[in-house]
Order: structure tokens, then C-alpha cells, then sequence
């Protein structure tokens, strides 16, 4: 994807570039797109490993786990975002990152007490996958010690 639209490319790019044949990816994937979406799950469930490892860790501390993943990755995740032929990539991330945030937003006391819990979710999920995209997109203008400890700033002071 880093050489060819999504759309473009074919099972037989895809044994090309693994050198097996088409038969060899047709029996572990019913076609691309399900390779795609193994791919994308596999992350998705690493980040959500390493989000359950965080859990009784600061926002700063556990953002650093993400940021180490994301660096380590740093092709994929890059490839991923700046994909036009992957826009499920950026919406399975928001979603997964939804689904992580909905608990650690209170809207019964504090700065957030009144207001639409979902918003806030939305607002804080969105902010972080616009940030994490601005991050690969632009080449890692920062290390990603510095963005992990601006997000989890970023992220006390929303989620707290």
C-alpha cells in the first residue's frame, strides 16, 4: 500500500511480494480485504493488550506504551493513515479508541459534570486519532516519549 492504492492491488501483487503463490494466500484469506482486516485486527488487539497492562497506570505512563507500539510499527501504522485505500483502518481505530476512553470520562462531578458523556468520548477518541495521524503523516515530528507525554496531558486533563 505504500507503493499502490489499495484498490489496485491484486492477490497476485500480494504472492508477488510474499513469494507464494496465490493459491498459498487464498487458502489462509478469502481475499484482500480480508487479509487487510486480519492485518488491522491483529493491531487493534495488540493496542487493547497493551490498553488492559495500562489500566492502573497515569495517562502519561500508558501513553507511552501505545507510542513505543506505534514507533515499532511505525510502516504500518504510517501506511495505514496515510492509505486512501484504507479508511477502514482510521474507523476501526476510532472505534476501538472509543470503546476504550468511554470509561475513563466522568460526567458526574469535575470540569465534565453536566455534560454529554458520548460527546466528550467522540471529542477525546477523534483528538487522538487526528494527533496520532498528524504524527505519521508528518514523519514523527516528535519522539514518541514527547508524544506520549503531551497526550497523556492532554488526556488528564479531558478524561479527569
Amino acid at each position: 500500500m505504500a507503493e499502490k492504492n489499495f484498490d489496485d492491488i491484486t492477490i497476485q501483487d500480494l504472492s508477488d511480494k510474499a513469494n507464494v503463490s496465490r493459491g498459498t494466500i487464498y487458502l489462509h484469506y478469502m481475499d484482500k480485504y480480508d487479509l487487510l482486516n486480519n492485518l488491522i485486527e491483529t493491531h487493534i488487539k495488540e493496542l487493547r493488550e497493551r490498553c488492559e497492562a495500562a489500566a492502573d497506570l497515569d495517562f502519561v505512563t500508558g501513553s507511552v506504551i501505545w507510542t513505543e507500539y506505534f514507533e515499532a510499527n511505525y510502516a504500518f501504522f504510517s501506511t495505514m493513515l496515510a492509505s486512501k485505500g484504507a479508511p477502514y483502518f482510521r474507523s476501526r481505530f476510532l472505534e476501538f479508541l472509543i470503546e476504550e476512553f468511554k470509561d475513563e470520562v466522568d460526567t458526574t462531578k469535575g470540569k465534565n459534570e453536566g455534560l454529554n458523556k458520548d460527546l466528550i468520548v467522540q471529542f477525546v477518541a477523534s483528538s487522538y486519532v487526528g494527533v496520532v495521524e498528524w504524527w505519521f503523516m508528518n514523519e514523527r515530528p516528535v519522539n514518541h516519549i514527547v508524544l506520549a507525554e503531551q497526550l497523556g496531558a492532554l488526556l488528564d486533563r479531558l478524561c479527569e
